[in-house]
């Protein structure tokens, strides 16, 4: 039997309702027992609730009771074939997302992984078996028993099937022979950061999980083409569960602070920078200055409302570091902005969006492959982040339409500058520490438009704001410091055996 957690008011009403929806697919929390589903019959909720409300924290305890009720853990890195077992899989709409989840202890992964689910090599895939309890101990010829104890050994702390067998010294074009659409449906779904998703990925989980919990931020900024909707505003009554308490700013927080502060109706922008100012004369982690850091934007972007000023940052930002159109330095950051692949490489499509490489991935370049037109990237908060893909990388200019482009392959990932970064994609990722443009936000404040009933600036200043974890920075001015540092690449964890897709024959 799972111990209740300890939860407030709301968190505990959220809980049981959470709780009557699951035992009517057959699992009871309360005794730890899931018993096998009897029907397919939807059922779908959403749970709300602005920064700091504890919504990531019910996700968590939610996940652990579903363990402990026995209910495996798709994980998109591997599927067990086990008819007779419970599923549960925790999803976000981007990597960022879920490495923030993974963070914090929850065992997320993307929704991309999910829908698409890789092709193990049969010979390989009787170790994944084995690793997962479900087949004894292999005989591989090409694996030492020792290579097989590293490769138990990883999986034990780690549950990561592909981890485990990079241990063992392969690489996934070893073991993953492709990817396929799923063709099945799954059981139990958690969905973070649900305000970020659009209809179509909404449509595409209700056929994947019969029973589907959304969590997600009223006050975020919806998708570009949803018109201000939200896919949880289709909610009511018993299947929309707001959490009001909002327990991070009780314990004294003053981003989070900062942020609720923007649901006042009648605060003003002047008003709202000078609390900004106030806050940062008590407390660090709030901080004033007059230029942007051009250290911080290698890892951290700026956040803009303004594709202008999001052009502008990162030609200043390349100019400090001495960057010139010709060449990319190792450490620059990059966003990738889609695959441009024809229909007949379909397959490398699945390949590059299931480990991570899918429109708005943040990546960070590490040097030229191989070949011609491929490049070496790090993709920040993949499980298997290093990969090298024929590359299309744009860097803009200002006040020109088309843009410059150092690498140009026929065909492949094509990638946008990541120093600075719109508010809009930087939705459902974190940082230690956010650099917020306040030019831009006085600029959407003059503008006066309204997104599904509040100033727009007053949305872009919450989303910023929030995406930092630690300290927050309020940038006044539109000017950048010179860097005190060079650009390296010597933070980023390396993985053991990467997977290169250098391998593919010339056309990709």
């Amino acid at each position: 039997m799972s111990e209740a957690p300890l939860l407030s008011a709301d968190q505990a009403q959220a809980w049981d309702r959470i709780a009557e929806i699951l035992s009517e697919s057959g699992v009871n929390l309360s005794d730890g027992i899931a018993a096998p589903r009897e029907d397919e019959e939807s059922r779908v909720l959403a749970v709300t609730g602005k920064a700091g409300s504890g919504k990531t924290l019910l996700l968590a305890e939610l996940v652990k009771s579903l363990r402990d009720a026995g209910l495996d853990l798709v994980s998109g890195d591997y599927e067990r074939k086990r008819r007779d077992r419970r599923t549960l899989a925790v999803l976000a709409p981007t990597n960022k997302a879920a490495s923030v989840l993974r963070a914090r202890g929850v065992p997320a992964t993307t929704i991309h992984r999910i829908i698409y689910t890789p092709v193990y090599d049969p010979e390989y895939e009787r170790i994944a078996e084995w690793l997962a309890g479900d087949a004894d101990r292999p005989t591989i010829e090409a694996l030492s028993d020792e290579a097989l104890d590293r490769a138990k050994r990883v999986y034990d702390e780690t549950s990561s099937v592909p981890g485990a067998l990079a241990a063992a010294g392969l690489r996934g074009s070893d073991f993953i022979t492709g990817w396929k659409r799923r063709d099945a449906p799954l059981d139990i779904g958690f969905v973070d950061e649900s305000s970020m998703l659009d209809d179509k990925q909404y449509e595409d989980l209700r056929e994947i999980f019969p029973t589907l919990i959304l969590f997600g931020d009223p006050a975020q900024l919806a998708p570009v083409n949803q018109s201000g909707r939200m896919v949880f505003d289709r909610f009511s009554g018993d299947d929309h569960l707001h959490l009001d308490r909002v327990h991070r700013q009780e314990a004294g927080n003053p981003i989070l602070d900062l942020a609720h502060a923007l649901g006042d109706p009648a605060l003003g922008f002047q008003e709202f920078e000078e609390m900004v100012s106030e806050a940062a004369a008590r407390d660090d982690r709030v901080q004033m200055a007059a230029r942007v850091d051009s250290d911080l934007m290698a890892r951290s972007p700026v956040l803009v409302w303004r594709n202008a000023t999001r052009i502008r940052l990162i030609r200043a930002f390349r100019g400090a570091h001495g960057a010139d159109d010709t060449h990319l330095l190792p450490g620059e950051p990059l966003i990738c902005d889609g695959l441009e692949l024809p229909l007949k490489h379909r397959k490398r499509r699945i390949d590059l969006e299931a480990r991570g490489l899918i429109k708005g991935a943040q990546v960070v370049y590490l040097g030229p492959g191989r070949k011609p037109g491929f490049s070496k990237l790090h993709v920040l908060g993949a499980p298997e982040p290093e990969l090298s893909v024929s590359s299309i990388v744009k860097i803009e200019h200002p006040d020109e339409e088309e843009p410059f482009l150092p690498f140009a392959a026929h065909m492949g990932a094509a990638f946008l500058h990541g120093a600075a970064v719109t508010i809009h994609k930087a939705q459902g990722s974190q940082w230690d520490t956010v650099q917020v443009f306040a030019p831009d936000l006085y600029a959407a404040s003059r503008a006066g438009r309204v997104e599904a009933g509040q100033q727009l600036w007053k949305r872009l200043a919450y989303v910023a704001i929030t995406r930092a974890v630690t300290r927050m920075i309020w940038v006044k001015r539109y000017a950048l410091a010179r860097p005190v540092g060079t650009l390296d690449t010597s933070d980023l964890k390396a993985e053991p055996a990467p997977l290169s897709l250098e391998s593919t024959s010339d056309a990709d």
